[in-house]
């Protein structure tokens, strides 16, 4: 159907709608999205830890990790195991003789990069360590990965509505495209999960996310973070347990 015909049929709908011929129903509607991986043979859950880094105005491994246990613990079937997240940086830089000093709270993050974080990443797929942990909580399903929370900047062309009155008195909006510097932060999470019984990786996905602000506004990093984790969520979950998408439908009769 092309834009022309949709059109006409949507002005055709109207005219019924205001000529009183038609009504309008609108339905609410749940769409089941299966799965990804099977869980069947696990009943607990442990978040381990995460390798993280990005800013030193936020922890992002501990943020994430208090997170999803908290997301697990009500939107899944699993048990989730109550363990203190893995330090995976610092286990990391102790097996390359190369331990981490000082206060880390107030230090640069030894992860700033992708770049950085490649030489880190062998230790998700250690199967031998892995497998060690499995074996302390008696074969989990071990969720685990990486989290890069980052600043940026863009510069240009962004949309914005205009408000104006009409000939008639009524407000109306108008989309405007102006030239604008934004700041704000990227997150961008890869998340691993591992049978505990084997050490093995059963599946692991990645994702990108931003939120740009006015260069004007400031807006912590804190709410910054939450407010990426919406949209990465209900993916997460997904990976683990069937999730229904609500949303709505419009019937005509």
């Amino acid at each position: 159907m092309t834009a022309r015909t949709v059109a006409a049929a949507a002005s055709l709908a109207l005219g019924l709608a205001t000529a009183g011929c038609v009504s309008f129903y609108e339905v609410a509607v749940e769409t089941p999205i299966h799965a990804k991986l099977d869980v069947t043979p696990f009943q607990r859950v442990l978040v381990a830890g995460f390798l993280g880094g990005g800013t030193k105005s936020l922890d992002a491994a501990s943020e994430t990790s208090r997170l999803l246990r908290s997301q697990l613990r009500t939107k899944s079937a699993l048990r989730v195991i109550d363990a203190d997240a893995l330090q995976l940086v610092q286990e990391v830089d102790k097996r390359r003789q190369n331990p981490v000093s000082g206060d880390t709270a107030q230090d640069e993050p030894r992860i700033k990069t992708e770049q950085d974080l490649k030489e880190y990443e062998p230790i998700l797929s250690d199967t031998d360590f892995w497998k060690k942990i499995g074996q302390e909580y008696q074969g989990p399903l071990i969720v685990t990965g990486s989290v890069l929370f980052t600043e940026v900047a863009r510069s240009g062309m962004v949309s914005k509505p205009r408000q104006y009155t009409d000939q008639l008195g009524r407000i109306q909006y108008q989309e405007t495209r102006e030239f604008a510097n934004q700041k704000g932060y990227a997150l961008t999470p890869k998340f691993v999960f591992i049978d505990g019984r084997t050490g093995a990786q059963l599946y692991s996905e990645s994702f990108h996310e931003e939120a740009l602000y006015s260069e004007s506004q400031n807006t912590p990093a804190l709410s910054s973070y939450f407010e990426l984790m919406d949209k990465l969520l209900p993916g997460f979950l997904n990976t683990l347990s069937t999730q229904k998408i609500k949303g709505t439908r419009i019937l005509i009769k």
